[in-house]
């Protein structure tokens, strides 16, 4: 007995392959749909619909062949009455000619949902929502810093991937394993920094940034506030020689000299966070080339170190996470910005105080910054509770947000978890290597000289 193909479909596995193929096609078309219509998914809709469903697609489409295939072995042991055959086809049989035109079709169609899941599956795990806002808490402190960044128009994957495919690869099998790290809780408290695989910056930072640009010197104003009543306001201002260029476009000199593809520097980092530089390699364009070491290294411990060439990175550590180095930096950029007003009698040194508090949570800061300054000033000052309510009210809202900003009791980041190597007030930074202790063999040293790259401006 001959048994036509969709009669071997029917079978209770095939009708649940058939059930979940349709219902997770029309769910997907439907999503897909609203978003091409401008309508758009959040993250964790988004893993249902574009990653989930098409999971249950391709299993649905696996379940109706197995179901076929049990039903051929049932048969072949007699279950149905009857010898079976395989179909035979023939395209003489008009009935024969529709079954197979409608199984083109719907392997076609089954193609094209396939492909446009694969397609918005990747797209989708390549947002910057996916990256930020899937593992919430894990990736939390990176996303609200991104967020508020000078590349928060940046998508994540232009930094930590890059074009390519062996890139592309390379990040999906980390990402596999900081699913599992998450899904099991052994990842980091807080997410280690720097990230040792990051893709070297010539091949993203530059794809944007010019590194032969020559910038010359720019002007920068400092503010720091005092602790006392009127919160007295200390500017300097500072020229920074930037510098850069390259031999076609300008002279190479200033802080961006470090970078220049004329120069090469190495460096050998003897901690997991790059602020222990003790070794220095300088190739210049003629071909000479000069070490600096630190006095008390030993070549064991150079030999187990991390060796780097110097790039956009080392210096510009946080381009898109930046946190503030401490509650004092905070402070007096808010006052600086307008954010909190200075006419309130100790503000700053009061938002500092509460913003080095312990809390549990950030919900916790948040209520605690709250009642603390509403009762400092209604026991010191009760006047700024009636004429200057607004501007005290102001106050609590932007030290909150530098609370919310900068400290993630959950992964442990507080202020100065994560080192900015710009400058070197918070951190080492340009000290780690300009500290007039690594020495070349013919005595030189690499200078600490304030005015290599920055000078104060006497009369501004």
């Amino acid at each position: 007995m001959r048994m036509p193909m969709p009669e071997l479909a029917r079978n209770p596995l095939s009708w649940v392959g058939a059930a979940l193929v349709t219902m997770s096609a029309s769910l997907f078309l439907l999503v897909y749909a609203f978003e091409l219509a401008g309508w758009h998914a959040n993250p964790y809709i988004g893993i249902v619909f574009f990653l989930v469903m098409p999971g249950l697609f391709l299993f649905g489409l696996v379940l109706i062949p197995i179901g076929m295939w049990r039903e051929v072995l049932a048969r072949r042991r007699g279950v149905i009455r009857g010898p079976w055959h395989w179909p035979v086809i023939d395209l003489n049989t008009p009935r024969q000619r529709k079954v197979i035109g409608i199984v083109a079709l719907l392997t076609v169609a089954n193609l094209v949902i396939i492909s446009l899941a694969a397609f918005r599956g990747v797209h989708h795990m390549d947002s910057s929502e996916f990256c930020g806002q899937v593992c919430h808490e894990v990736m939390q402190p990176e996303f609200v810093s991104y967020q508020a960044g000078p590349h928060a128009r940046v998508g994540c994957v232009a930094c930590h991937i890059g074009p390519g495919a062996p890139w592309f690869v390379r990040s999906k099998l980390s990402g596999a394993r900081q699913l599992y790290a998450v899904a099991f809780g052994t990842h980091s408290r807080p997410i280690p920094s720097p990230v040792h695989n990051l893709r070297p910056a010539r091949d993203t930072c530059e794809q944007c940034h010019w590194p032969e640009k020559f910038h010359g010197d720019k002007i920068r104003a400092f503010r720091d506030y005092a602790d006392d009543e009127a919160n007295s306001e200390a500017v300097t201002v500072m020229r920074l020689h930037v510098g850069g260029g390259s031999e076609s476009v300008g002279p190479i000199d200033g802080i961006h000299w470090h970078t220049s593809r004329a120069n090469e520097i190495e460096y050998i980092a003897t901690d997991d966070k790059r602020q222990v530089i003790p070794w220095v390699r300088l190739r210049k364009p003629n071909g000479e080339v000069k070490e600096w070491v630190a006095e008390g290294v030993t070549a064991d411990a150079l030999a187990a170190g991390e060796r780097r060439r110097m790039d956009c990175m080392d210096c510009h550590n946080r381009p898109s996470h930046a946190f503030a180095g401490s509650a004092e930096r905070a402070v007096d950029q808010a006052i600086a910005q307008g954010q909190i007003a200075r006419t309130l009698p100790f503000v700053r040194r009061e938002a500092v105080r509460l913003l080095k508090d312990a809390h549990p949570s950030q919900q916790a800061a948040g209520a605690a910054i709250r009642v603390g300054l509403e009762a400092f000033y209604r026991a010191e000052h009760p006047a700024v509770l009636s004429a200057g309510r607004t501007a005290l009210d102001g106050a609590i809202t932007s030290v909150q947000r530098l609370y919310d900003r900068n400290v993630f009791p959950s992964m442990q980041v507080r202020w100065g978890t994560y080192a900015n190597n710009l400058g070197h007030m918070d951190f080492p930074g340009c000290f780690r290597c300009h500290d007039d202790s690594h020495k070349a063999k013919d005595g030189t040293t690499i200078s600490q000289d304030c005015e290599t790259c920055h000078k104060i401006e006497e009369n501004p």
